[in-house]
């Protein structure tokens, strides 16, 4: 999506240039830039506190920055931000609607707010239901929807003027898996469609879904690139992965080995992530003859490339140690 847009020579439509704020004297966003295709899902990640909520409000130009520029689909948000705000769809962390409405009474409301004639309000509403499987829930109450389908309705009320750039912050935060992967595919269909997409998220596994990734630290960007580009970085810390039914009975005394920076428990196996220097196959090799010594079952000790995870905890611990 995001290659073919650029490709195509397509100007960015989401710029946004040395954009910094300041609460007092906290820097809640410091000096960032960032850039977004049309048909580009662009993903902005890090941990609560990191700044991703403040920057996607001062794009949507509900919080004025402190320094920095931003256009949205060629509008200046800082000096025409009325104008710049009726090219986006927005979608907040948490529900933004009204629970004492129904789904259809939601979306005629916001379709009067975004000011459309009544034939296409009746013609959007009507999209948006369908299209984002919310017909059968018409007349059914905003508050007695499961999460899943409130964020649907979330969604569909920042379409229904067509906007050419949407901001979703943390659309899928407490919903269940199945949930979440419906939504995401939601986002692609808005993609194809030619729409820039901005999300914020802390699941690391929703950062795949991305055609290019940033990761923000303190209010800074650290790292950028595309999810095959961040898994390419090579880290200083190897990987090993131990397998069998002893594995949590290893990871007490593995524990006391310098060798090992981190035990990650996962069900069924461990992932350990090593000290700088360390030989993955020769501790391995060492591991699987201390389970056998104390009776301990390990089918499996092998080196493993990094995932994501493993490359942002690598590039926020480098970080703060600079």
């Amino acid at each position: 999506m995001a290659e073919a847009a650029r490709e195509s020579g397509q100007a960015p439509v989401i710029t946004a240039t040395d954009l910094f704020r300041r609460f007092g004297d906290f820097v809640a966003v410091d000096h960032i830039h960032v850039t977004v295709a049309p048909g580009e899902v662009f993903g902005l990640l890090g941990a609560n506190g990191a700044g991703k909520t403040t920057t996607i409000r001062m794009l949507c130009g509900l919080l004025p920055p402190s320094g920095g520029a931003i256009e949205l689909a060629g509008v200046d948000m800082v000096r025409h931000p009325r104008r710049a705000r009726a090219r986006l769809g927005y979608v907040t962390q948490h529900f933004a609607l009204y629970g004492e409405l129904s789904v259809r009474e939601n979306l005629e409301m916001q379709a009067g707010l975004y000011g459309l004639p009544p034939g296409r309000a009746r013609e959007r509403i009507g999209w948006a239901l369908a299209h984002l499987s919310l017909s059968r829930l018409a007349g059914e109450k905003a508050r007695s929807l499961p999460l899943g389908y409130r964020r649907r309705l979330d969604l569909a009320a920042a379409l229904l003027h067509e906007p050419r750039i949407l901001f979703l912050d943390e659309p899928t935060s407490g919903v269940d898996p199945l949930a979440r992967q419906q939504f995401w595919e939601l986002i692609y269909e808005l993609a194809e469609a030619g729409i820039a997409i901005l999300v914020t998220t802390h699941y690391m596994d929703e950062a795949t879904y991305c055609d290019r990734l940033a990761l923000m630290h303190a209010g800074r960007i650290i790292a950028e690139g595309s999810p095959d580009d961040l898994l390419a970085r090579p880290l200083p810390t190897p990987l090993l992965e131990v397998r069998g039914e002893g594995c949590a009975a290893c990871s007490r005394w593995l524990a006391g080995w310098p060798e090992v920076l981190e035990i990650i428990p996962h069900a069924g196996y461990l992932r350990l992530r090593l000290q700088p220097g360390t030989d993955p196959a020769a501790l391995a090799a060492r591991l699987r003859e201390e389970a056998v010594r104390r009776g301990q079952r390990v089918d499996a000790a092998e080196p493993v490339p990094p995932d994501l995870e493993d490359v942002f905890v690598t590039l926020l611990e480098e970080d703060s140690a600079s």
